[in-house]
């Protein structure tokens, strides 16, 4: 048996300009669609102002992030992107703090994530349309 893939788009509107939106239950959802047992699935940002992590869900840790974030890359400063007439400069900054994407492994047909892991989009520019790709690769 070859390698097969499968993908799927996802479009973000969050009611928020930052936002952590719980996805693993729409990655594991992708997964059995793709009824691949084996490989591993790549969940990707198509935006430069989002992201996506593997972490806790854990309220606390949340707001320690968005602190965290904030310190490295404070929202409401001059960045030289803002003389192009954006003001989105932190935004992409956060995005290469935590990276636009993660592979996670496939293992007898399961995500195979920690006991606390969980897949977030993570939102740093938002309150408009944006997609995610989901691509599993296996057998």
């Amino acid at each position: 048996m070859g390698m097969k893939f499968y993908t799927e788009y996802i479009t973000f509107n969050t009611r928020n300009k930052r936002e952590l939106v719980k996805i693993t239950e729409e990655v594991d959802r992708v997964l059995k669609k793709s009824e691949i047992k084996e490989g591993m699935i790549l969940v990707s940002a198509m935006h430069i102002t989002a992201g996506v992590i593997v972490n806790d869900d854990e309220m606390g840790l949340h707001k320690d992030i968005w602190t965290w974030l904030e310190k490295l890359a404070p929202f409401d400063i001059n960045y030289n992107h803002h003389r192009t007439g954006e003001t989105n400069g932190d935004a992409h900054l956060k995005n290469i703090i935590c990276h636009h994407q993660v592979i996670v492994p496939v293992t007898k047909g399961k995500l195979d994530l920690g006991p606390w892991q969980e897949i977030f989009y993570a939102e740093f520019d938002g309150q408009r349309p944006k997609r995610l790709i989901i691509k599993v690769m296996g057998e």
